[in-house]
């Protein structure tokens, strides 16, 4: 059961005797795409900051966090899984994150040093979706990028936000796609539909 407002996240459990550890977003995804029954504890990433950023010691107990998953699904034929964001953008050569369109779709609340989403909850059964449209200018690029460290946000007509369930985009040229930081070349059209308590992790 997906989280309850109000109520604590994680439960105190025996440590795994088969606990893996995994020290970044695309190692915990690869090993739960692999057996969604695996144990595993991250110790790096943004899905472990956002579960607390705990040192994985000898502790003989950890709490064991359910999350949702993000099924990815590009060009309506290559599928991947995520379990803390997806990314898009123009490819670097042709200005990257400082022109075009900017899509940052979050199940952590962090990307790197950004803080980019405050409400959204790893399981909550909803990703929290972030856009800049290509009119977003470079100047108030670069204050959004300035602020985002901190959880502040600028407000602009051409930043949308959003929470959904399933939600899908066609874009009009071919962009770069990250999943979990993972570069997952390019496409014109993404898929990301959330699946609600679709794995545990431990922390």
């Amino acid at each position: 059961m997906t989280i309850e407002k109000g109520k604590p996240w994680g439960i105190e459990v025996a440590r795994p005797s088969d606990l893996q550890s995994a020290d970044s977003d695309q190692v915990v995804g690869r090993l739960l795409t692999a057996d969604v029954g695996a144990r595993v504890a991250p110790t790096g990433g943004d899905l472990h900051r956002t579960i607390g950023a705990r040192p994985l010691d000898d502790r003989p107990s950890l709490l064991e966090f359910s999350i949702d998953l993000l099924r990815v699904r590009l060009n309506d034929e290559r599928e991947a899984t995520a379990v803390a964001h997806v990314t898009v953008q123009l490819p670097r050569w042709s200005g990257g994150w400082w022109r075009g369109p900017v899509l940052m779709v979050m199940n952590a609340q962090f990307l790197g040093d950004w803080h980019v989403v405050s409400r959204g909850h790893p399981n909550d059964g909803r990703a929290e979706s972030v856009e800049w449209g290509s009119e977003f200018g470079l100047r108030q690029r670069w204050e959004a990028r300035r602020r985002l460290p901190t959880g502040g946000h600028v407000p602009h007509p051409s930043i949308e936000t959003r929470s959904f369930r399933e939600r899908s985009w066609t874009f009009d040229r071919a962009l770069e796609i990250c999943v979990d930081g993972r570069p997952s070349g390019r496409a014109r059209s993404l898929q990301v539909v959330v699946e609600p308590d679709a794995a545990v992790v431990y922390g």
